[in-house]
């Protein structure tokens, strides 16, 4: 029965792979806010905010606590949306994005492996989005919302250094698009106009198909970037 971390658990896909992956597996999820009650194979871990210097340290404080608590997979989900244009651009909103998206996941795996918490063969997946593609983005589209795609981009790289330097501990890095959602995050940022042209899915359907994918991710596929559900 594996042990799993899902970082950013509280809503959306989050939450749809705790659901998940409590079949059968021991799962460990975080949110910022105050944690639910533990139940079942689920221990809610609260206070965690990822775009804080400490989160991970927090972390690791609480997952010591646990006898189960050497990781087979870490998931990290934990994202922030904030609309932005060129004639409006926002300082605060890019901060909170480039932090959140692609500056936390070095500090919180760091602390994680440093800590001995993950085993040899063990798969960290870190959920991106194919906004950050260069190639896929095009006139049609216009610009704006710099931090959202800028630092899903710089995700993609964090993912692919992390698969180089955690190769000799034989973990495995995949970044993953896991498919345009309908979540509460899509819709406050407008995005739901899109949902039915874009073929949008819902979390839970979101989180089968990842599920899958990670059954069948290992070393070989390190470092990549891959998109369970296709392209949208």
């Amino acid at each position: 029965m594996p042990n799993v971390l899902v970082i950013g658990a509280s809503k959306g896909l989050g939450a749809a792979l705790v659901e998940l992956y409590s079949n059968g597996s021991t799962v460990f999820a975080t949110s910022r806010s105050q944690a639910p009650e533990s139940k079942g194979s689920i221990t809610y871990i609260g206070g965690i905010d990822v775009a804080t210097e400490n989160a991970g340290q927090a972390l690791v404080s609480s997952l010591k606590h646990h006898s189960t608590s050497i990781l087979d997979i870490v998931i990290i989900t934990a994202g922030y949306f904030g609309t932005e244009s060129f004639d409006e651009p926002s300082w605060e909103k890019e901060l909170k994005m480039y932090t959140t998206s692609s500056v936390a996941p070095v500090f919180l795996i760091h602390h994680i492996v440093k800590a001995g918490l993950m085993r040899k063969g063990s798969k960290i997946i870190l959920v991106s989005s194919e906004s950050g593609s260069i190639t896929l983005r095009h006139q049609s589209e216009g610009g704006g919302n710099y931090g959202h795609h800028a630092s899903k981009a710089a995700l993609n790289m964090v993912g692919k250094l992390l698969s180089l330097d955690l190769k000799d501990e034989n973990i495995a890095v995949g970044i993953v698009h896991p498919g345009f959602m309908r979540t509460e995050m899509t819709k406050s940022v407008g995005f739901d106009k899109f949902w039915d042209d874009g073929g949008a899915v819902t979390p839970d359907q979101a989180a089968e198909s990842l599920v899958k994918f990670i059954d069948g991710f290992d070393m070989s596929k390190t470092g990549e970037y891959w998109a369970p559900r296709g392209p949208g």
